[in-house]
């Protein structure tokens, strides 16, 4: 499938306009010389309402379909400072939707971070703290909030946590085009694209784009809390609905998903590690750009052990997708 194929499956979808593309992609000369890599930036950090973020992307057509259903509520779900739940919700505001976030956790004492954006905009949060190992279980859970929102007074509509379904992933088919042609029109070559993974959904995104236009552009995930207990089968499953979606049925096994490391997650999701906050501090340092503690400065952690070890060739250029996550920061000391 070429370039103009795939722009047009895609426009046969509801999509909203909520950001300007492409995003740049920018290098890193003073954090390359310092790592001793090639590293270049894609900048989705800065898109979208509500301090923006990569789940803008999703939102374009998630949302698009809850205004086609007529939705007078949204509901969807995440961790404490979710940057999906905090985007989700400023993108409701935007169309005049309600949002509804749930929590299955117990109601923090102070809302920082995240969760005080997410008061500015008058989001309807709601904490139902889960016993044990049942906040892992992701799959479990959209189903509970999923009931949730068909118990909603007034028509609403669900998102999946991460907006991780075939259909908000079309956001990141989108993304892997407009990669290909920026790394072709900056003559990049033998391009490595890092990105955060969550729930696994940019990165599924990512790889059906790739696939889908042959790319040459490799992705790699670096995990950040091992949410899902049969992570590559899941992707696998997801890139394949993907490409269904865009008129392709294509089956994807385990071993076709993009290397996902997971060495790098720290205690657990949604808990700083040292190595992210020394990764998040050694690029304020040198680029002036901020990550976050949750996903990106994990990732970012990540990149820099892969460099140390000697994983990158000499003539590969890596780019980091900065999924934004800022608002995070603030609530950790």
């Amino acid at each position: 499938m070429n370039f103009t194929t795939l722009r047009a499956q895609l426009a046969q979808f509801p999509h909203l306009a909520l950001a300007n593309y492409p995003t740049p992609l920018e290098p890193l000369p003073r954090f390359s010389k310092s790592i001793g890599a090639n590293v270049w930036i894609k900048r989705d950090d800065n898109i979208g309402p509500g301090l923006g973020g990569n789940k803008t992307r999703k939102l374009e057509f998630l949302m698009a379909e809850a205004q086609r259903c007529g939705a007078h509520k949204v509901v969807t779900f995440g961790g404490l400072q979710s940057n999906h739940a905090r985007i989700t919700a400023a993108v409701a505001r935007k169309l005049g939707i309600e949002p509804h976030l749930f929590y299955f956790e117990k109601r923090p004492r102070d809302f920082i971070g995240n969760l005080q954006l997410n008061t500015l905009l008058n989001a309807k949060m709601h904490f139902l703290p889960l016993a044990g190992d049942g906040r892992n279980d992701l799959q479990s859970i959209n189903r509970l909030v999923r009931l949730f929102s068909r118990a909603m007074v007034g028509p609403s509509y669900f998102i999946p946590v991460g907006g991780h379904n075939a259909l908000g992933c079309l956001g990141y088919v989108d993304c892997a085009a407009e990669i290909d042609v920026q790394v072709k029109s900056l003559g990049l070559e033998n391009v490595i694209v890092v990105t955060a993974v969550g729930t696994g959904g940019t990165l599924a995104g990512l790889h059906a784009g790739s696939t889908l236009l042959d790319s040459p552009v490799r992705v790699i995930g670096i995990d950040v809390g091992k949410l899902w207990t049969k992570f590559p089968h899941d992707l696998a499953h997801l890139t394949g609905e993907i490409t269904a979606l865009l008129g392709e049925r294509r089956t994807f096994a385990a071993r076709d998903i993009p290397m996902i490391e997971d060495r790098y997650c720290g205690r657990k999701y949604g808990v700083p590690s040292q190595a992210g906050t020394d990764a998040i501090k050694r690029l304020a340092e040198t680029e002036g750009i901020v990550l976050d503690p949750v996903y990106t400065g994990k990732a970012m952690a990540g990149l820099i052990d892969l460099v140390r070890r000697g994983f990158f060739k000499s003539d590969e250029t890596v780019i980091f997708l900065h999924t934004g996550g800022a608002p995070g920061l603030f609530a950790f000391p």
